[in-house]
């Protein structure tokens, strides 16, 4: 069975649906012998309400304070991201139509910089995902494939968030031909094989297609408290039924998983 080093998407109490703090999950990660831990919060509207512009950038001061984490953490090197919601058919992600003019002390930022500006350049890598579907509703396949051509074409964006459970349907063969074209990832997410029954068929689907396209994948737990933190069970299961290659698995190793990151200009 493949073995994998790090945990590329992780929760922590600031998601507020999720339960434990970074020094848990660093922990976790560390105990169940990870050398590398994503911390990966949501960055959408489950968050905040709207607020104006020049509030809205106290809410996300959690994102803008990540130089605060030492990098290697009691030997597991910490990566800083954020799983941004994807928000309209035309992959924009939340917070890219969302103004501030100052930053978290009051001073200025240039004009037209976005939250979603801001935040990126805070995190490592974007994780970008559909949670909300209302506006997807009635979207073509054409459309949905472009949503997400869309979402990979930004550039802070390295992995397509359980893309298996979105409930949306796409074109996955276009989808995962950009992702491996751009140098990007397909997320293989264990919550979505373990509790969403559903949408089972269609990761074994996307992680087929992987395979035949050669396009490199993350796998991850999407823990939202630290006992879940590098479980992995379900996907590498599915992974060694279908035969899946060990070179296209990114988050393998600690360095492979920097590679993939180095290899998507991030």
């Amino acid at each position: 069975m493949l073995k994998v080093a790090c945990d590329t998407h992780t929760h922590t109490l600031y998601s507020r649906h999720a339960y434990s703090t970074i020094a848990e999950n660093v922990a976790a990660a560390r105990a169940a012998g990870l050398d590398l831990l994503a911390s990966t919060d949501h960055f959408s509207a489950m968050l905040w309400p709207p607020q104006p512009s020049n509030q809205v950038i106290k809410d996300y001061q959690f994102f803008l304070n990540y130089h605060a984490w030492p990098a290697e953490w009691d030997g597991v090197r910490v990566l800083h991201g954020c799983e941004a919601d994807i928000v309209d058919l035309d992959g924009g992600l939340y917070g890219h139509d969302v103004p501030v003019s100052h930053s978290m002390n009051g001073n200025p930022l240039p004009p037209g910089t976005t939250l979603a500006d801001r935040v990126f350049q805070s995190c490592d890598y974007v994780i970008a995902s559909v949670h909300g579907k209302r506006f997807c509703e009635g979207a073509s396949i054409e459309e949905a494939t472009g949503m997400y051509l869309g979402a990979l074409a930004n550039p802070k964006v390295l992995v397509l968030g359980h893309t298996g459970r979105s409930g949306v349907s796409f074109d996955i063969e276009a989808v995962v031909g950009a992702a491996r074209d751009a140098h990007k990832l397909i997320e293989l997410n264990e919550h979505s094989l373990s509790d969403v029954a559903d949408s089972r068929a269609t990761c074994w689907l996307i992680a087929e297609t992987c395979k035949r396209l050669g396009c490199q994948v993350s796998i991850s737990s999407d823990a939202h408290v630290c006992v879940d933190v590098g479980r992995f069970d379900c996907v590498l299961a599915m992974l060694d039924e279908i035969g899946f290659p060990e070179e296209l698995v990114a988050s393998r190793s600690r360095e492979s998983f920097l590679a993939a990151i180095e290899g998507a200009g991030l």
